[in-house]
């Protein structure tokens, strides 16, 4: 078993200065890291009755397939604007430079399906908030959160309600 922390690039001043960027590329071309977030992730969940993966753009992608796979689910990917070719519900979410937003397909999630949301990163929420309330608006129930990184100075984690919420690789601090 790898230590997966170990298998992240941390690069500092990126995308700006103060930033510590966590690069998960170095992790992603390691089979044996890889294999081993895609089932430390999904493990917690195999007996959740997940039906449907949702990946958010554009590291959720990363992920979700694989675990959708692990869980024997189907997988639906939560798109930046403009990038799904059908009908589409949104929901904006707040940046620390301004909004963006998310969509689905309108039908990607059948009323009473559960959904667990992926992405590789939890730092503010502000993102998988944004996917939890497009959910919500097709009638789903969120089976929960799975992150291979949380940055949990930034109390993402709280505003996700209670659903649980696992996270492989944890940063007490900006490192």
């Amino acid at each position: 078993m790898s230590n997966l922390a170990d298998l992240v690039r941390n690069i500092p001043n990126w995308p700006k200065p103060g930033i510590q960027f966590k690069d998960i590329t170095t992790l992603l071309k390691d089979p044996v890291g890889l294999r081993q977030a895609v089932e430390e992730l999904s493990r917690p969940f195999e007996t959740a009755g997940v039906d449907v993966v949702l990946g958010t753009e554009a590291r959720g992608f990363l992920f979700a397939p694989a675990i959708a796979l692990h869980l024997g689910a189907g997988c639906i990917l939560a798109r930046k604007p403009g990038k799904l070719p059908w009908k589409t519900v949104s929901q904006s979410y707040q940046l620390e430079y301004g909004t963006d937003r998310l969509e689905l397909h309108e039908d990607a999630i059948q009323p009473g399906q559960r959904v667990l949301l992926v992405d590789d990163l939890l730092a503010t929420g502000g993102t998988i908030l944004a996917a939890t309330e497009l959910v919500h608006q097709l009638g789903g129930m969120v089976a929960g959160y799975a992150f291979l990184i949380e940055l949990s100075f930034l109390l993402g984690r709280a505003k996700l309600g209670s659903a649980p919420v696992h996270s492989l690789i944890q940063y007490a601090s900006e490192e």
